[in-house]
């Protein structure tokens, strides 16, 4: 915990002082990292080879949900690779993200993860000033020689939800508290609709919006609206298991997001979408250890990448479970496209990564512009 209280305080004062405060402040995060740097069975190491890597949240690293998946996998290559060196600073909004990368590279870090959206600009400046420093930012679109992109099909698992989520709906409404109306959030709920769909096509959606990524106290306003509305399954895209907490609190089922959320929705836990992020991180930073990096577009699914299941609630029907566990091995062996059938099928990465911005049938309302 002292590590924690020392990066948020840290970039407490980073947002106080400015940008013309940041020299001052080199090193005052611990050198060996927010966990004590790697120790594990990762290689003979030697100082020549070792490297320094450093991530940026947006919300705390407490936070149960986002930042919480990404330091677990920040944690994990940092136990396991004995010549790495981690560290991490939390709870940095966007407009202070372009301070932090900056301190991080003036310092001379090899390598620096953004892992939020609104952290994309503030990144591509600093990379562009630091051509020697290695970047990568997460669920954005743009890129450098030395910034790369990176995400997950996260859509593969959200349909799974879904299906779990259409098989136990009794009033076929569904509550889904949102964060912002992006192509990353509108790409999860479309997927989970379908996916409803596919065994309910009844099955309805409504979405709250909240404009922002962690938000506790709205986003448990935003699920009680939902549940006044007659959803009795709720899901959503949050930093935080508030939405997940107030379902388990009026008794209905609940799918969370990003980190394993089975403990705050009781009885009613269904499934989640979670990450395992060291799929990603731990070829990243051997690549860049081993002067191999180079600058792509990330985007893998459940057969190869971070995109996983959480394990289903204590209380799932079992024809739940089977039919799920039936539909994820047709997309593990790519047998079954999330999107086919759909007004989205055949539409290009591209345009599935960053371009979408309406609903499928069966979600109520419109994207807002």
């Amino acid at each position: 915990m002292a590590d924690r209280e020392r990066v948020v305080s840290r970039r407490t004062v980073l947002s106080a002082v400015g940008t013309s405060g940041i020299a001052s402040l080199a090193g005052c995060v611990g050198g060996d990292g927010g966990a004590g740097g790697g120790g594990g069975d990762g290689g003979d190491g030697g100082d020549s080879e070792s490297i320094s890597a450093a991530w940026v949240y947006v919300s705390p690293v407490e936070d149960l949900g986002w930042s919480t998946a990404h330091d677990q996998g920040r944690q994990a290559v940092d136990e396991k690779l004995d010549w790495l060196t981690t560290d991490f600073t939390a709870s940095v909004a966007p407009a202070d993200a372009g301070q932090v990368f900056e301190q991080y590279a003036s310092e001379g870090t090899d390598i620096i993860f953004g892992t939020s959206f609104g952290y994309q600009d503030p990144m591509f400046e600093v990379a562009e000033e630091y051509p020697e420093v290695t970047f990568e930012h997460a669920t954005g679109f743009r890129t450098r020689e030395n910034m790369g992109r990176y995400m997950g099909r996260i859509y593969e698992p959200r349909y799974l939800a879904g299906q779990a989520a259409g098989m136990v709906t009794e009033t076929d409404t569904i509550g889904y508290v949102a964060a912002y109306p992006i192509a990353e959030v509108v790409r999860s709920i479309n997927s989970m609709a379908l996916g409803a769909r596919s065994v309910n096509p009844d099955a309805t959606f409504k979405v709250r919006w909240l404009n922002a990524w962690f938000d506790p106290q709205g986003s448990r306003e935003a699920a009680n609206s939902l549940l006044d509305e007659d959803c009795d399954v709720m899901a959503m895209e949050m930093d935080s298991p508030a939405t997940v907490r107030a379902a388990n609190e009026a008794g209905v089922w609940a799918s969370g997001y990003n980190s394993p959320m089975g403990e705050f929705g009781g009885d009613k836990y269904l499934v989640s979408p979670v990450w395992n992020w060291e799929e990603f991180y731990e070829p990243t930073v051997q690549a860049v250890r081993d002067g191999t990096w180079e600058s792509d577009a990330y985007w893998k699914g459940m057969a190869e990448g971070p995109p996983a299941l959480d394990e289903f609630g204590p209380e799932v029907p079992q024809d739940v479970i089977d039919t799920v566990s039936s539909t994820r091995q047709e997309i593990v062996k790519g047998n079954l496209n999330v999107w086919e059938g759909s007004k989205f099928e055949g539409e290009s990465d591209e345009f599935l990564f960053q371009d979408m911005s309406s609903f499928v049938e069966g979600v109520e309302g419109t994207v807002p512009s």
